[in-house]
């Protein structure tokens, strides 16, 4: 049974006066549209939604869940597969609200609000050809997607979000604000570079920009048969390729697309994916080896980055378990487990299992961060997401089953953002176990008493 927690009238009377943004609990009108969020599989009940609109608003909503003793989620995008964002009995401080994003090319920065998503920044910098490192999927929000690292197309040439943060501006445990970056606040900014929310609310972020006048992409769909051949000429061509490009492998159902014939659509495949900051040329020579391997569909074309990174989005609302394993290598005998468990992908389902290279700037990018997982060569990200709860268990299962398969070549390291809960000692390897000290003492500066929790959560000092 979810816990409850009662709000004094009074207490929640103020709350509304307060906040510029509206105030939504049980039984009014778009409440149970405003707990929903993007994993179908979570189903949470807040005792109120702040929907804020300005930084007065975040630091108010803070200081209301602490003053009735509410456990406080964090909710920008809604992305995070545990259902983070939104909690049983207490409060939402919901920043979808705050989706300004502003762009600068003079100085080459845009500032991003706390609430806006990768779509509201790929869209504010493309008329100026301009772009920074965001994810894979457009809804993804830039807070969280940032904070925790940033993984994404463009990482190889341009480093992960957080290598291109320049500052952000939050407002802590006890409704201040703050700013952090090189200047202000450095040890703040330095916990920021894949700490996740641990340390206050972002409610805005300043990035740095890149020129982008052109992107491109190939797209390959080949049989599963086929797989361990295709996987063995991407990790050739990710031995030579350069830092524009990226992209990956993956097994999956074929989607609904007018490019798939509609006697694949459904039906499992691998599929090769390459990436290139640049003309359609560039896409096109390094693709070839892969095209050599004669794929049942083959799609090579320019396209906008922002276009780009709408071209996997899931509709919200299915039902999702991920996990991920960050790999040193990919020997023979690897590939080949890998392309064993992409066969198995549970039927009825849309799970997709991906392997994405690696390096190029994201090795190359500071070893100061608490980013352990950026050497790594090579990560697989069991993608799971079904309709049917009766599916739950064998989906659920399969991403279990891969971690296992993979775990020989395991770092042990591993992105936060792609992962749900799975325990401290993940977190602890997610942030590096040399790091979470300095990360603990950051976090009983700025959040002694662990209001920030529901997250891949770092204990403060005393306690931890």
């Amino acid at each position: 049974m979810a816990p409850q927690f009662t709000v004094p009238d009074t207490a929640l009377a103020g709350l509304r006066e307060d906040l510029a943004g509206a105030v939504l609990v049980p039984g009014d009108p778009g409440y149970d549209a405003a707990r929903a969020v993007h994993n179908g599989m979570i189903d949470r009940r807040p005792a109120v939604i702040a929907q804020c609109a300005t930084p007065a608003d975040v630091s108010n909503a803070i200081l209301f869940g602490r003053e009735t003793e509410l456990p406080i989620a964090v909710r920008g995008g809604g992305h995070s597969v545990a259902g983070t964002s939104v909690v049983d009995g207490g409060l939402v401080v919901d920043l979808r609200g705050m989706h300004a994003v502003v762009a600068d090319p003079e100085h080459m920065t845009v500032r991003v609000e706390g609430g806006a998503t990768i779509g509201h920044l790929d869209r504010a910098t493309q008329p100026f050809r301009l772009a920074t490192t965001g994810g894979r999927v457009s809804t993804t929000g830039v807070g969280g997607f940032t904070l925790g690292g940033g993984s994404g197309w463009l990482e190889r040439k341009f480093g992960l979000a957080c290598d291109n943060l320049l500052s952000a501006d939050l407002i802590t445990a006890e409704g201040r604000h703050v700013v952090a970056s090189a200047e202000e606040n450095p040890e703040l900014f330095w916990a920021l570079h894949g700490g996740g929310g641990n340390f206050g609310v972002v409610t805005s972020l300043t990035l740095r920009l890149h020129e982008l006048p052109v992107m491109s992409f190939a797209m390959m769909l080949f049989p599963p048969r086929s797989g361990p051949d295709v996987v063995a000429a991407y990790r050739a061509l990710a031995e030579t390729m350069p830092d524009e490009a990226s992209g990956g492998v993956l097994y999956c159902p074929a989607p609904p697309e007018p490019f798939v014939p509609a006697h694949l659509v459904g039906e499992l495949v691998t599929m090769a994916l390459v990436t290139f900051a640049g003309p359609v040329a560039g896409v096109r020579e390094l693709a070839g080896p892969l095209s050599a391997l004669r794929p049942v569909v083959e799609l090579v074309q320019e396209i906008p980055y922002a276009d780009l990174q709408c071209m996997i989005d899931d509709p919200p609302g299915l039902r999702n378990y991920w996990s991920a394993e960050y790999l040193d290598g990919l020997p023979d005998e690897a590939v080949d487990v890998y392309c064993a468990r992409g066969e198995r992908i549970p039927a009825g389902t849309a799970c997709q299992h991906v392997l994405f290279p690696l390096g190029g700037a994201v090795a190359r990018g500071p070893a100061a961060y608490p980013l352990p997982w950026r050497t790594a060569a090579w990560a697989v990200h069991p993608f799971a997401t079904w309709e049917d709860p009766d599916l739950d268990g064998a989906a659920v299962q399969w991403v279990h089953d891969v971690r296992t398969d993979m775990r020989p070549w395991s770092t042990d390291a591993v992105y936060l953002n792609f992962i749900g809960t799975e325990g401290e000692r993940r977190v602890v390897a997610g942030f590096g176990a040399d790091m979470y000290p300095r990360l603990a003492a950051v976090k009983a500066a700025y959040d002694p008493d662990n209001v920030f929790r529901l997250n891949h959560n770092i204990a403060p000092a005393e306690a931890a």
